[in-house]
């Protein structure tokens, strides 16, 4: 069964949301790195870069495919996690710490509203 930390916010496309003050840092979750198997690669946005909820802003390689990653909130990028860039296999073995991909200045906080709890997103993957 996958991990889904109770302390973080998720997004119906599998992404998580740890928010910190004004400051959220996001990554995919252990369900979606499971599915996807062993990634390959790993494209992470810009620091600087504006970002708007559902926007596609990383993208990710499998073995098995390639996705597309989105944004769960607005923002613009502060900070971009290169060490999954050079080691894809980070998000596999620790999606949840060293495997994040970017921290984006919250524009506006209300969007962490519409995000899944802990409890709902288990239940999407089917696992409550």
């Amino acid at each position: 069964m996958a991990n889904v930390p109770t302390d973080l916010k998720y997004a119906k496309s599998h992404e998580w949301v740890r928010v910190a003050g004004d400051v959220a840092t996001v990554g995919i979750t252990d369900h979606a790195q499971h599915e996807l198997t062993d990634l390959v690669f790993v494209e992470v946005p810009e620091v600087g870069r504006t970002i708007k909820a559902g926007d596609v802003c990383a993208v990710v390689e499998s073995v098995k495919t390639a996705s597309d990653i989105y944004s769960p909130v607005s923002g613009v990028v502060t900070a971009a996690n290169t060490l999954v860039v050079a080691d894809p296999a980070l998000v596999n073995s620790d999606p949840y710490t060293a495997g994040w991909f970017y921290k984006i200045k919250l524009s506006n906080p209300a969007e962490l509203n519409a995000l899944l709890s802990a409890e709902q997103y288990k239940a999407q993957i089917g696992g409550a």
